[in-house]
């Protein structure tokens, strides 16, 4: 039997960092984990360890790992086979349902990821606007391409710059590319004022995490979604939601649902395709109309809406709509919310579990919410990359995002007894560490 270093070795041949994602290397252990089976809540590594799956691909596994549904879903598209690069009766289906259930969505495209669904819908803003500048907000991730991959998450050494010379978060990204962000923190209704004020004539969008899964968690304190809504509709500007990682963890209607209110655009997605490829960007009609071929706003692709994902993206809402679903994932995360609550209580650790629906962060050296970007650099890397480490001895995988506070999950084939195991290795790592005086 082939060892996991070993195989990291082998791959490494053929793949940068033997990986074809790079946040597939994790850190805290120095290679990826290699899996050979997936069922339920529950991963197998090549080595045969067996681990209670809390990454939840990123948070695209609400349904968890092999869901019934997903395989009958798959036994269907075989039949009705595989026809790419066509429309059908499916894809009509599936993007009425989301219509339904998204406020703000009069009109959907597919697209197989979220890097793609904010890259398009940020074209069409600014086709709809004739308006080349983006307002983001600091901390948010909205994917890798060069139009938004800017100003988001700059290194604590690099932040003191990020508003006047927004970083750029990857080689090959040109200068130009950044001359047309305007970074804002999150939560800062006084800041987001002055860069509209500033910026309204040339400004195409306002673009944001409504909750900030990718940098701790951090929530929008009461009013700012309100006010964004308010400033961005006077000024002729879009107000686009990235719903990538907050859509379907808590209702099927996202944050915009939950808060009541609605963006002009917004892209949902991971968790749409029952834990296949599948992400969409959606919004007002008149916005989605300059898509060709109604429009001048190209997006296109042989692969977009693949016949396969649009049959598990069927199977995900229609397990969704049911009322047991989200009583059930509720369930689970009294039970394991109120249980790390509690320990973190009991050792007195410095350390939030910010959470919403089924997805959670865990940020450390602080004990009272994070309200913008850069109150999350109290966060160790290190001892996050221990945090890991223990309580992949004891069984339970949480993915590195290089170190970061960023976010973790469960689905609906987690049982009240996967949770009390994640509880009981939290609770022997959170005794280790503080008894090191790392926490």
């Amino acid at each position: 039997m082939i060892t996991q270093t070993e195989h990291y070795k082998e791959a490494s041949r053929y793949a940068p960092g033997g990986v074809h994602a790079s946040v597939r290397v994790n850190q805290a252990i120095g290679r990826p984990v290699y899996v050979q089976k997936a069922k339920g809540g529950r991963i197998w590594d090549i080595e045969g360890t067996e681990y209670i799956d809390m990454c939840c691909a990123h948070g695209a596994g609400l349904l968890g790992n092999a869901h019934p549904a997903i395989d009958e879903a798959l036994r269907k598209a075989t039949e009705v086979g595989y026809a790419n690069a066509f429309e059908t009766m499916y894809h009509y289906e599936l993007a009425k349902k989301l219509c339904e259930c998204v406020p703000c969505a009069d009109m959907i495209r597919f697209v197989s990821a979220g890097t793609e669904a904010t890259m398009h819908l940020i074209r069409v803003c600014r086709g709809y606007t004739g308006k080349n500048k983006i307002i983001r907000i600091e901390g948010h991730f909205h994917g890798y391409h060069e139009m938004i991959y800017i100003g988001g998450q700059p290194p604590e050494n690099a932040f003191a710059r990020n508003r006047v010379h927004p970083y750029i978060e990857s080689a090959g990204i040109p200068q130009i590319f950044a001359d047309l962000i305007i970074p804002v923190p999150f939560n800062d209704i006084d800041a987001l004022t002055k860069a509209v004020q500033e910026n309204k004539d040339d400004t195409a969008l306002v673009i944001l995490e409504p909750i900030n899964f990718n940098s701790g968690g951090i929530m929008p304190e009461p009013g700012y979604l309100e006010y964004l809504r308010e400033i961005t509709q006077k000024n002729g500007i879009v107000l686009f939601f990235d719903e990538i990682q907050s859509a379907f963890k808590n209702s099927v209607g996202g944050v915009q649902s939950d808060f009541g209110v609605v963006p002009d655009v917004c892209t949902i997605g991971k968790a749409i395709g029952g834990g296949f490829p599948l992400s969409a960007f959606c919004g007002k009609k008149e916005i989605m109309d300059h898509v060709k071929p109604i429009g001048n706003v190209q997006h296109s692709g042989t692969f977009n809406a693949a016949l396969a994902p649009i049959w598990t993206g069927l199977a995900f809402v229609d397990e969704a709509v049911k009322p047991e679903f989200y009583a059930k994932l509720h369930e689970l995360g009294a039970r394991l919310y109120s249980g790390f609550d509690a320990i973190i209580e009991k050792y007195e650790a410095n350390m939030l579990i910010p959470r919403y629906g089924a997805r959670f962060n865990i940020l450390l050296g602080r004990k009272t919410p994070a309200v913008k970007y850069e109150d999350t650099f109290c966060h160790s890397r290190e001892t996050m990359f221990e945090l890991i480490r223990g309580m992949m001895a004891h069984g339970i995988y949480l993915h590195d995002y290089g170190g970061g506070p960023a976010h973790h999950g469960y689905s609906v084939q987690h049982t009240p007894e996967d949770i009390d195991c994640v509880l009981s290795a939290f609770e022997h790592t959170i005794k280790s560490l503080k008894d090191q005086g790392k926490i």
